[in-house]
């Protein structure tokens, strides 16, 4: 399956989420943990479309989603800066969604500056995914 940039920028645009969940986890420096990714979430018949989209960029997972659902995810810092930052750059998103992306690509780039591992750094991620969450309902961010 070819995939073209702007059907990825239509299919992301009504199917994708940039996510940030931040999770308690002990041994970090802080104690939490910063998780960006980008999901895309198909029902299982159209789970060609998934493995496309990981061929595309290169990175990312394809697994079961829950139920009859599956999901292509990118969450690895490197991947996130390298591949998917780009193209969205280059390519934009024509709905809200591009709001999303802008606050998500602020999140990867603190998080590359080491900005999350400071308490100041860490509240600026929270409000980000606060306003992420409270912008767009479809859109979840978990702060656990």
């Amino acid at each position: 399956m070819q995939l073209h940039p702007q059907w990825i920028v239509g299919f992301t645009d009504g199917e994708g989420c940039f996510h940030v969940g931040i999770a308690r986890h002990p041994e970090m420096t802080l104690g939490y943990q910063v998780l960006p990714e980008l999901v895309i979430v198909q029902h299982e018949r159209n789970a060609k479309v998934l493995h496309a989209l990981k061929k595309y960029f290169g990175c990312g997972v394809v697994r079961r989603n829950h139920g009859d659902r599956m999901c292509w995810r990118v969450r690895k810092l490197e991947h996130l800066e390298q591949r998917i930052i780009p193209f969205f750059d280059r390519h934009d998103l024509k709905t809200l969604k591009r709001q999303d992306y802008l606050a998500f690509r602020r999140v990867v780039r603190l998080m590359l500056e080491g900005r999350h591992l400071t308490p100041e750094g860490l509240q600026m991620v929270r409000r980000i995914a606060r306003r992420l969450e409270k912008g767009r309902g479809h859109e979840e961010v978990s702060v656990r």
